[in-house]
């Protein structure tokens, strides 16, 4: 037990400043999910559940639109496939003998921060840590959606289109380093502009909805992208 609480207190520690970015980032979600018709409570569960910021600004841009169920399933799918990756990796860091009960509860509670501190974690990966530091940046994402939702229902229209402005600059800022660094993602880049635009007004793709067209783009660019320009790990340069 003093062990297990231990543990509690590393994952509270270390997941408090995830918390905290967390809520800021959730809170500019908060608006884009108020300008789809989410109550706060709402947002709360879904943020509470899905802890995904891609996935959920997808979920919401699909719900504003009434798109159907497949689309924002087949959405939440492809933005969240890395997931299955992190969870395959973190496995590695579960001592043996650990029940799968909890091996499957600690993938539940993997997002990009969480399992960074998860996996960096000196060596076997304690279940109450990853709970830990899961249920308080958790809790931190859920509210600050639930908090934007509130926000975005109260303040005048100009200033909730300001602040819907501050998700895009987010995921801006998450792309221009990688871009800049290596000329393969900048073309995937501009490949991904282009072709949405194109995309928007075709004859026949244009008819589908953004969801739709969305999936497609992002699973045919990204499987063009991989085949012509995979990553080189180190066993690839040895070889």
């Amino acid at each position: 037990m003093a062990g297990n609480r231990q543990h509690v207190i590393h994952g509270l520690r270390d997941g408090i400043p995830i918390a905290m970015g967390y809520f800021a980032v959730a809170f500019s979600l908060g608006i884009i999910a108020a300008k789809a018709g989410l109550t706060p409570p709402e947002g709360f569960l879904t943020s509470f559940f899905t802890r995904a910021s891609a996935g959920e600004y997808g979920t919401y841009t699909l719900v504003a639109v009434q798109a159907a169920y497949v689309e924002v399933v087949a959405m939440c799918l492809v933005a969240n496939l890395r997931y299955m990756l992190m969870s395959a990796a973190l496995s590695q860091k579960i001592a043996p003998g650990t029940s799968w009960f909890h091996r499957i509860l600690m993938a539940c509670c993997v997002t990009d921060e969480v399992f960074g501190i998860s996996i960096a974690h000196p060596g076997y990966t304690p279940p109450a840590y990853t709970y830990s530091a899961a249920l308080i940046s958790t809790l931190f994402w859920a509210s600050g959606c639930a908090v934007g939702i509130l926000a975005g229902s109260l303040l005048p229209q100009t200033m909730v289109t300001a602040l819907s402005m501050s998700l895009y600059g987010m995921f801006l800022a998450i792309i221009i380093p990688p871009a800049h660094k290596d000329r393969n993602v900048l073309y995937t880049l501009i490949a991904s502009f282009v072709l949405s635009g194109l995309c928007a007004v075709a004859p026949v793709i244009g008819t589908w909805s953004s969801g739709m067209r969305t999936v497609v783009l992002t699973i045919v660019i990204s499987a063009v992208a991989a085949w012509l320009k995979p990553i080189k790990t180190d066993d690839d340069g040895a070889a």
